[in-house]
């Protein structure tokens, strides 16, 4: 069973859970080789430059109709980014409503939605004197359906077991 979504109820984990004790479940907040091998890279770069004191900020854009902001993606990003530093850092959404100086434990997340973007990611590591700044484009959807098929390849003849695009990456 293949699962691309975010925003599963506890409910709805618990019965992914459940299956996976029967049969192989992959599931994926984003289908994208190009996008989990940014999760594994950004994660690495934040041992490295967020130890450094750089500040993290995350940019995502997509279309108009869009309805959830941030992204599922950006949020993935930021958790992937969180646990390489042990979940010391907190998220920030807005800026406009508080004037306060930035917190040095923060990851700041920005959407925005217009035209027919189908989507794009930027993770932003700031420091002083210097920028690292990863960048993801995706210019159709055809590649999350190309990942969903490699995520179905990978699960074929698999144990039963709980599997993420972090698996399909590694083999």
């Amino acid at each position: 069973m293949v699962v691309c979504t975010t925003g599963l109820s506890d409910e709805q984990m618990k019965m992914l859970e459940e299956a996976s004790n029967h049969v192989a479940v992959l599931k994926s907040a984003n289908m994208s080789l190009g996008v989990n091998l940014l999760m594994k890279l950004v994660k690495e770069a934040a041992q490295v430059l967020a130890a450094a004191g750089f500040d993290i900020e995350i940019l995502e854009k997509h279309h108009n109709k869009k309805l959830d902001s941030p992204s599922g993606t950006a949020l993935a990003l930021a958790d992937s980014i969180n646990e390489a530093m042990e979940q010391e850092y907190h998220y920030v959404y807005d800026r406009s409503q508080v004037r306060k100086a930035r917190d040095n434990k923060e990851i700041g997340i920005q959407s925005v939605r217009g035209g027919t973007i189908v989507g794009e990611h930027d993770v932003i590591f700031a420091g002083k004197d210097e920028i690292v700044t990863f960048h993801h484009t995706a210019y159709s959807k055809a590649i999350f359906a190309k990942g969903a098929v490699s995520a179905a390849k990978f699960l074929a003849g698999k144990a039963p077991g709980l599997y993420s695009m972090k698996d399909v990456i590694k083999s």
